[in-house]
């Protein structure tokens, strides 16, 4: 790879470059959570039903407390008691039965929405193009994946049944105050004036605050991604240094505004505290002067201040939990901006020529993967200009053109672009200028899915799904037999350890289950390849990791997979170079020399060059 390159480790981060997916508004969120709710009102009546009459029957333990208080003060006779005592066990079973119901109900409420918000949020992040996907830095989005869904999830599970069950509970404390006396609840009210100023206070400041530090996380998270994925560049170009500068400044950052957090939420529940006191201070100061003034017994006193005493963990509870939703909103923000993004749109598919071509991306015929026919089709490059950051072009005026079945292996130092090139060529990537066309047809036409199904790009770093062997080769055909398979292994020589393993394609690999070496991982990719049988098939360095023991192996099982499609070979090894049909030297992003490895050799130029000191002999 070219230090221009992503993936190297010298990139800048895409934050810097504004290119990070999109946040929501919002209205859009509100607008998401109303379509996540209208098909669950029913499961919402429920729920908040039971969270109603748990608390509503909870409210009834302070005035029975308040009559015991009474009955004492009147030296009522100890069985008096008995009554009210027996109906506080029967308030607290009661409570107990409908606030778990509730609880369980608004759990399955949130868990269900969460899931189809998860739904959503991967359906729309698989079907973003990958250009936009590499853009952004896959910091952001790895971020967004797990930071964000683990504070949403840790929201629903704790702080939405919570939240539900203290508002509730405020509310009907505050009808109970009024019940036993409209004074009691003016003075609590007297407590509302600090606490609503305390939540406008915060709510202005935390949900920029928490906003920003999300941000923050995804990019320190992009950059120590960078600059360990790319530390062989990173150390080769000796920027080591200005690497670490960029991780300390970015953590920096992302720890400024943690603390920045902390201590506003400080600030915040001091001034809770403050708004406690004074209501507490008001109900006693109300309880008394009205006992006094024969007003009310002491016992209603007493049960009004019980009610405002118990209202201090709901209301901490309720206005505490605005920290966890202000960062939620945050984080849901960001989901809801990408699982509102509008679909790739499809134009009218136009599937590339020749005719027999039609006819593999259409139904798979089974016959045809055993020993395919030539289905490949001719590969134009005209013009073509590309640049990741605007003014440094990374390839210029790249034209070639590559015969329909011809194998042809792209050469060329770090940094010459071969990789920008295999991108631009999948899709991945849309060029600045110039044009490519597959069988005639310009890339920028094709349906986003023919595409698909007309390029296959594999490279160098491969990834084996956790599962049983059989399902990970069936993601490149989902109706693939078993004989099928087991074809497509014995074409990249794969069969014989696959029936090896300890049970066969039923075997369960990647993370938990059978790890494969990098030379069985590549040949599974291959794998894959065969059973896809798309016309173009790019390999960009797919035998590079797999060390000197297995790449011989590797590369005749990437020419066998090959054969019959057009085939475009980034070469790591010049011995891929020298097998194939013809060899395109690429040097500082242009096209340098085009032949067969033998005339390239008696050239004696760049790749004759570059083939000395591969052999280790003079030209």
């Amino acid at each position: 790879m070219t230090a221009a390159e992503p993936g190297d480790g010298t990139t800048t981060g895409a934050a810097e470059a504004g290119t990070l997916l999109p946040t929501a508004t919002g209205p859009q969120v509100r607008d998401a959570l109303r379509e996540l709710l209208r098909p669950r009102r029913l499961l919402v009546v429920r729920a908040f039903g039971l969270l109603l009459a748990a608390t509503a029957v909870g409210l009834l333990t302070a005035p029975l407390l308040g009559r015991i208080v009474d009955l004492a003060v009147d030296r009522r006779p100890p069985g008096t008691v008995t009554g009210p005592a027996l109906l506080l066990v029967a308030i607290a079973v009661g409570q107990g039965v409908l606030l778990a119901l509730g609880l369980a109900l608004v759990a399955r409420l949130g868990e269900g929405m969460l899931a189809e918000l998860r739904e959503r949020f991967v359906d729309r992040v698989l079907a973003l193009p990958l250009e936009q996907v590499e853009r952004a830095g896959s910091g952001d989005l790895t971020a967004r994946v797990t930071g964000d869904v683990t504070v949403i999830a840790d929201a629903v599970r704790t702080a939405l049944p919570q939240l539900a069950r203290s508002l509730l509970t405020i509310v009907l404390t505050l009808v109970g105050l009024a019940v036993l006396d409209w004074r009691f609840l003016l003075a609590a009210l007297l407590a509302v004036p600090v606490q609503l100023h305390t939540v406008r206070w915060y709510g202005r400041r935390a949900l920029p605050l928490y906003a920003r530090q999300r941000v923050a996380l995804g990019v320190q998270q992009q950059q120590l991604l960078d600059t360990i994925g790319g530390a062989r560049t990173v150390r080769a170009f000796r920027l080591t240094e200005p690497h670490l500068a960029r991780v300390a400044e970015r953590s920096g950052a992302a720890v400024d505004l943690t603390l920045r957090g902390i201590g506003l939420v400080t600030r915040f529940y001091g001034r809770l505290n403050l708004a406690e006191f004074i209501g507490l201070t008001t109900v006693l100061v109300a309880g008394f002067l009205l006992v006094r003034a024969d007003a009310v017994s002491v016992g209603t006193a007493a049960a009004a201040a019980l009610y405002f005493h118990n209202l201090f963990n709901p209301l901490n509870a309720a206005l505490s939990l605005i920290d966890d939703a202000q960062s939620a909103a945050a984080s849901l923000f960001r989901l809801v901006g990408v699982s509102r993004l509008a679909p790739p749109a499809r134009s009218a598919a136009r599937v590339p020529g020749p005719a027999q071509v039609s006819d593999r991306l259409g139904p798979v015929d089974p016959a045809r993967t055993t020993e395919p026919g030539p289905i490949g089709i001719q590969i134009e490059v005209k013009g073509l200009r590309y640049a990741y950051t605007p003014g440094h072009d990374v390839l210029r005026d790249v034209s070639f053109s590559v015969a329909p079945n011809e194998r042809v292996a792209l050469v060329g130092t770090s940094g010459a672009g071969k990789t920008t090139l295999a991108k631009l060529i999948a899709g991945i990537h849309r060029p600045d200028g110039g044009v490519i066309r597959l069988g005639g047809v310009p890339i920028d036409e094709l349906d986003t899915e023919v595409a698909g199904r007309t390029v296959a790009l594999i490279s160098q770093e491969v990834h084996v799904f956790a599962g049983p062997l059989v399902e990970d080769l069936r993601l490149a055909r989902p109706g693939a037999t078993d004989d099928e398979m087991r074809t497509a292994l014995d074409r990249v020589d794969a069969l014989d350890w696959v029936r090896a393993l300890p049970d066969g394609l039923a075997t369960v690999v990647g993370d938990g289950g059978y790890r494969l070496t990098p030379a069985q991982e590549q040949q599974l990719a291959l794998a894959r390849l065969v059973l896809a049988a798309p016309p173009v098939a790019i390999l960009d360095e797919a035998t590079a990791e797999a060390g000197s023991v297995g790449a011989r192996l590797l590369e005749t099982a990437a020419t066998r997979a090959l054969r019959g499609r057009t085939g475009l070979v980034v070469a790591h090894r010049l011995t891929q170079a020298a097998e194939a049909d013809r060899v395109i030297v690429l040097d500082a992003g242009r096209v340098a020399e085009v032949g067969t490895h033998r005339e390239l050799v008696a050239a004696r130029g760049r790749y004759a060059a570059l083939w000395s000191a591969w052999t280790g002999t003079r030209v």
